[in-house]
């Protein structure tokens, strides 16, 4: 199994390209790297085994489909225990309105990426949360009103 410091040049470039642009083919992939197609390929496979690439996604606008609002939320919890932890968490992956989900450290436990269709979706889903009995001591909601930059996170040079 392949980890962080087994990672050479290689491997790196073949990460930096694919999150460019997750959809060039194989040989477009091989040539952006400087390697022939099949030692790219099986890096590339071992870079997937290992859990280096978690998937391949394209990104949609979902505003072009449907109305929706966006809403960071910060949460922090009555109890701070393990199992009080684990209990939202899991409550958290549940909810499909829920796209993401950060523990922070510091003066607030979560932050939350909600997409919701509109400000009582929002309430309701809140609601339903703090009914759930899953911890939450208080939350502070953040409606989304432009995104302003949304890159996924870099990959380190070697």
């Amino acid at each position: 199994m392949m980890r962080g410091p087994k990672l050479d040049s290689y491997d790196f470039a073949i990460l930096r390209a694919l999150q460019a642009n997750g959809r060039m083919t194989k040989v477009a992939l091989a040539e952006a790297v400087n390697l022939s197609p099949t030692p790219c390929w099986e890096r590339l496979k071992k870079l997937e085994q290992a859990g280096f690439i978690t998937g391949y996604r394209a990104m949609v606008d979902i505003r072009k489909i449907a109305p929706v609002t966006e809403v960071m939320v910060e949460i922090t919890l009555a109890n701070h225990k393990a199992d009080d932890f684990r209990r939202f968490e899991d409550a958290i992956r549940a909810r499909d309105e829920v796209r993401g989900c950060w523990a922070l450290g510091g003066g607030v436990d979560y932050m939350l990426h909600l997409v919701v269709g509109d400000i009582d979706g929002y309430q309701r889903l809140m609601d339903e949360l703090l009914d759930s009995a899953i911890g939450i001591d208080r939350y502070f909601g953040y409606v989304v009103t432009k995104q302003v930059k949304d890159v996924p996170n870099p990959i380190p040079d070697v």
